[in-house]
């Protein structure tokens, strides 16, 4: 039987398989690409603080432009960057469905459920140990996230199918919600593997770049 805390440490210190890497940067690029278009739909692009700017430069160069003008151009720039938004979720969704076949394609001792299990029957006594637990609750929250992120987004994406119009407002709702969740994770993901990698488990990033050890 191995020692309490080998299968922790070597989770951490062994190369994740290429399929896991090819999704794990993918994912972090779409989800950037995401919060990026939502940063500026929200901010610089949004329709209503952009309508005066709109009036004052057409009148700045002699032509005259009426609100309800001005309006439809401002909306019309806000749209591109939602439109962008839902594709960068679409690309989301798939990789999501791509994950859960991989995972399910994965050796067993690889997978999800079976480490979180691991992670159960292994008393937490002392900090690797902790920190492993602590890992494995993360990767369950960030996909319970993820997936309700993205049925939430798809219901947003196909609002004009008839069945799913009594279930806009809700996903709305709880897609405006869910996203804060998804941002502190990553955040938390990242301040932790950045520590990681300066201390205990050096080359954890590199690993997951290139798929070697140190």
């Amino acid at each position: 039987m191995q020692k309490t805390g080998t299968i922790q440490a070597a989770y951490f210190r062994e190369p994740k398989p290429a399929a896991i890497r090819l999704w794990h940067w993918l994912t972090f690029l779409f989800f950037t690409g995401s919060v990026i278009t939502v940063l500026f739909a929200s901010t610089l692009f949004q329709m209503k603080s952009n309508v005066g700017m709109i009036q004052e430069q057409v009148q700045s160069k002699g032509g005259t432009v009426t609100v309800q003008q001005a309006r439809s151009v401002a909306h019309e720039y806000s749209d591109k960057l939602w439109m962008l938004h839902k594709y960068f979720g679409f690309g989301l969704s798939i990789l999501l469905l791509w994950r859960i076949i991989t995972e399910v394609m994965l050796a067993k001792e690889g997978r999800l459920r079976t480490r979180v299990r691991n992670a159960l029957n292994y008393p937490a006594k002392d900090g690797e140990q902790k920190h492993y637990l602590w890992v494995q609750y993360g990767y369950v929250i960030f996909y319970i996230l993820f997936i309700t992120m993205s049925l939430t987004g798809l219901i947003l994406a196909f609002e004009d199918i008839k069945w799913l119009e009594p279930l806009h407002d809700l996903a709305q709702d709880t897609h405006s919600i869910v996203q804060w969740g998804l941002y502190a994770y990553v955040l938390f993901h990242l301040g932790g593997v950045i520590r990681a990698d300066l201390t205990r488990y050096g080359g954890i990033i590199s690993r997951m770049i290139n798929g070697k050890n140190s």
